[in-house]
């Protein structure tokens, strides 16, 4: 289980109070996790997350802080963002048991990052979309709020099962788990093909950049929802970079 848990990571954006660090870094090594990325935390290092983890400093003492999400998820090859609300544009949506299993799949094969927004207002809408799948843990709708380190444990506890009925043979299904003859395209190269498609769209006037309505948050969708793996990616962006060739040559 070990092995696996070194692939996965918690990433915890702009948290306000060290305290609730600390304990998500409890949470974490309670389930045997010990990856910890932190994107702009208004305080840390501190002595309340210290205080608050209780006994887990080494994963505070061992934790990245990183100046955006898009650096704290680069090499993975999923991303899970959680969110307790719907959105304009709906993305696919899994249950932390759903969460759990995909994750599972996909550990032996590359890194998976759990990414945790802000106390009081979660991930932008921006961030979420850098991510392949939301997670919404199905609380009370007469209080649904959780605390950010209360979130941390019932993600990295369902994680936790899933391994151990892995060990057992009995690990669940995935979501999304054909055998693949190719090593998927990690997160950070998906960002760049999005950039690119955005400057050929631009380029041959399809997309306008003063009036670019949902355009690109639609195609967003469409292709991590596909999971390409490294050649398609490697096929598109090579259609992309034929696209602004041609089009350079008939202007």
């Amino acid at each position: 289980m070990q092995n696996l848990m070194a692939n996965a990571r918690i990433v915890l954006v702009n948290t306000s109070h060290p305290g609730n660090i600390g304990g998500a870094a409890r949470a974490m090594k309670n389930m045997g996790m010990h990856n910890l990325v932190l994107v702009e935390p208004r305080e840390f290092p501190s002595g309340k997350a210290d205080a608050r983890s209780a006994g887990a400093q080494d994963v505070l003492a061992d934790a990245k802080v990183v100046g955006s999400l898009v650096e704290a998820i680069e090499g993975c090859g999923l991303v899970v963002g959680t969110s307790a609300r719907s959105r304009n544009i709906p993305w696919p949506l899994l249950d932390p048991r759903q969460t759990a299993a995909q994750a599972l799949a996909e550990l032996p094969k590359h890194d998976v990052a759990f990414v945790f927004g802000r106390e009081d207002r979660g991930l932008t809408n921006e961030e979420l979309h850098l991510c392949n799948f939301h997670v919404h843990i199905p609380s009370h709708e007469d209080f649904s709020s959780l605390n950010l380190a209360a979130a941390v444990q019932v993600v990295t506890y369902e994680l936790r099962m899933a391994v151990l009925a892995g060990e057992k043979g009995d690990a669940p299904a995935p979501i999304w788990g054909t055998e693949w003859d190719e090593v998927l395209a990690t997160n950070d190269q998906m960002e760049k093909l999005f950039e690119h498609m955005q400057e050929t769209l631009v380029d041959v006037e399809f997309l306008d950049p003063e009036s670019p309505r949902q355009l690109m948050a639609r195609l967003r969708r469409l292709y991590v929802r596909a999971r390409m793996d490294r050649i398609e990616h490697n096929i598109m962006r090579g259609i992309l970079t034929a696209t602004q060739r041609t089009l350079k040559k008939l202007r």
